[in-house]
């Protein structure tokens, strides 16, 4: 904490000798000034703990400067005792406090009462800077507490995409995709409208692997994530990879005709990429294989049936040569190819 300053005014010399004896027990730092004017032209530079001003100067009267002290926002609050041999009538000390000083003492002082009346300013000066001080250290903490706690919100975001996306393709993984499922099944079940989900699978991805290299191989799951991304969906329709080369797709409220119009359009974005695989069995270029299953939720049974459904429309696609989507829609429990 800084040092208190004092401003004593006096056009006396010995009177600021005086004051300045007076003042020698504390530890303050003095500043003097000889005139109204040199008193104003100081609180310029200085923030001030107390002003000692004396009453009756040559030109600008000790009253006339505390009132434009008073009159500046920087020295209003600073406070201001008369120092003055002037008249002790009741009117000169009202016109002091009417002035603004919080105390007219006269002369000759006496020391222990000066002292203690000075102890008491310098003593609220000294908390007003210690709650200062502690208000802007708070406010610093406060600023910090807010920017970890931005970077906190940061970070669990990132936690959290890192939890639900695959690292590879950016897509949702299958945590994520597990969530998703649940989601659209308990919707499904309070609004009874069908759920449809597309499983695809990318044909004989190992012998593509074998043939290209891993480091390609993970090209082409990029490039197909891609690819399916671009295809136009709904929002409210989820994309995820859950597995090596399959990826998935749930389509709410979407029946079993509408989620084969998108089934179609996904296996031809992939055939149009025309990606070579010269050890396919089937093609000479990259595949998939789409199955897909259509159902109204229901309590009876889980959407575990949902992603049976859907595997089985996938082999029955494996099964008629590849490179086709077939669809399963699960009534009653009760499977239809």
């Amino acid at each position: 904490m800084a040092i208190p300053k004092i401003l004593i005014v006096d056009d006396r010399p010995e009177n600021l000798l005086a004051l300045e004896g007076l003042l020698e027990p504390f530890n303050v730092e003095l500043i003097k000034a000889n005139s109204g004017e040199e008193a104003l032209a100081h609180t310029l530079d200085h923030d001030f703990a107390l002003i000692l001003l004396d009453v009756q100067m040559p030109g600008m009267d000790g009253y006339e400067v505390a009132e434009l002290m008073r009159g500046n926002k920087k020295n209003k609050h600073i406070p201001i005792i008369f120092v003055t041999a002037a008249s002790k009538a009741p009117s000169h000390i009202f016109r002091g406090y009417e002035s603004g000083a919080v105390d007219y003492l006269l002369k000759p002082l006496i020391p222990v009462m000066f002292q203690s009346k000075v102890g008491v300013f310098i003593e609220l000066y000294e908390q007003k800077e210690a709650l200062r001080e502690k208000t802007q250290e708070f406010d610093r903490k406060l600023v910090e507490l807010e920017e970890l706690q931005q970077q906190l919100e940061e970070t669990n975001e990132q936690l959290l995409l890192l939890s639900t996306t695959d690292g590879l393709t950016g897509l949702f993984n299958r945590r994520r995709f597990d969530e998703v499922l649940n989601e659209e099944w308990k919707r499904g079940i309070r609004s009874q409208q069908p759920l449809s989900f597309i499983i695809l699978d990318i044909d004989h991805f190992k012998a593509y692997n074998d043939t290209y290299g891993h480091q390609a191989g993970d090209d082409c799951l990029r490039e197909v994530a891609r690819t399916l991304a671009s295809v136009p969906l709904r929002e409210m329709d989820k994309i995820a990879r859950i597995g090596g080369e399959e990826f998935a797709i749930i389509l709410p409220e979407t029946d079993r005709e509408g989620v084969m119009l998108a089934a179609e359009r996904i296996r031809e974005s992939i055939d149009e990429l025309n990606i070579p695989h010269s050890s396919s069995l089937s093609h000479q270029h990259l595949t998939i294989s789409v199955g897909v299953s259509t159902v109204v939720p229901d309590l009876a049974f889980s959407s575990r049936k949902l992603l049976e459904a859907a595997d089985d429309a996938l082999y029955e696609a494996k099964r008629r040569g590849r490179n086709c989507c077939c669809s399963t829609e699960v009534i009653n429990q009760a499977v239809n190819l």
